[in-house]
């Protein structure tokens, strides 16, 4: 079970928004980088990275940002990116400045011949980032809403050969919510690609409900606002994490 931290970038800055509004942003660390280099220091093996501006815009607009991430981390930690990433191109250049998987989201919903043409020439390193509010998947920066469920996408998937799906549940982000579990483990136990939780996240309780008997399918789950907030300890969670008992 891995706890991913998040670190979102807006206009180069590590940020959180509220309910996927860019103009709810709360900015914790001017220097991406920076916060990438307390988390890999805290023990952290993954980080979850995402460019809001370029999930907007459809294309990279914090490459510089992301590229600092990558050189301040080097090869400690394993970077996922995920926002406008969009052309079999942008994939083939995120994967060759060392990120371990890139995510696609809209592009997922768009043309998903090129999520599974990308997936199997890079075996293990994409991923396929589902956003659902209201029970449908959103996509554009979470700007527009499709007439597709979480299932019905992720099922599209399920011979692509992903390394993992990303579910979040905008109306849970940034809230401090907790987890929609109901609809994050149904659609776990839809599909046989692992599932990473995403939104609403908020507790140490939410760390011990990872290490519960239904969460088993899940391969982990992301932190943002409660990480920067201290709401989860994350020496503590993850310790807890790393005794790999279900119970």
């Amino acid at each position: 079970m891995i706890l991913f931290p998040a670190i979102d970038l807006k206009d180069g800055a590590c940020v959180r928004l509220k309910l996927g509004d860019m103009e709810q942003a709360t900015v914790y660390n001017a220097d991406p980088s920076d916060q990438a280099r307390a988390f890999r220091d805290i023990g952290f093996g993954w980080l979850h990275v995402v460019d809001l501006n370029g999930a907007f815009a459809g294309k990279s607009l914090n490459g510089a940002a992301v590229d600092a991430i990558l050189a301040a981390v080097g090869g400690d930690v394993s970077v996922q990116l995920g926002g406008g990433i969009r052309t079999m191109g942008d994939i083939e250049a995120w994967l060759d400045k060392g990120l371990a998987r890139v995510i696609l989201g809209t592009v997922a919903v768009r043309d998903p011949g090129l999520v599974r043409e990308a997936a199997r020439r890079f075996p293990g390193r994409v991923a396929v980032g589902i956003d659902a509010k209201g029970g449908l998947v959103a996509v554009e920066g979470w700007a527009e809403r499709s007439e597709l469920t979480a299932v019905d996408l992720a099922q599209r998937f399920e011979d692509a050969g992903v390394a993992a799906i990303i579910y979040t549940d905008i109306d849970r982000d940034g809230v401090l919510a907790g987890i929609n579990w109901d609809a994050t483990i149904a659609l776990a136990e839809a599909v046989t690609i692992p599932v990473i939780a995403s939104g609403g996240l908020a507790s140490m309780a939410d760390i011990e409900r990872l290490m519960q008997q239904e969460a088993a399918r899940l391969e982990g789950a992301i932190s943002g606002r409660a990480l920067y907030d201290g709401r989860i300890d994350p020496a503590q969670a993850l310790a807890l994490l790393a005794g790999g008992r279900f119970t």
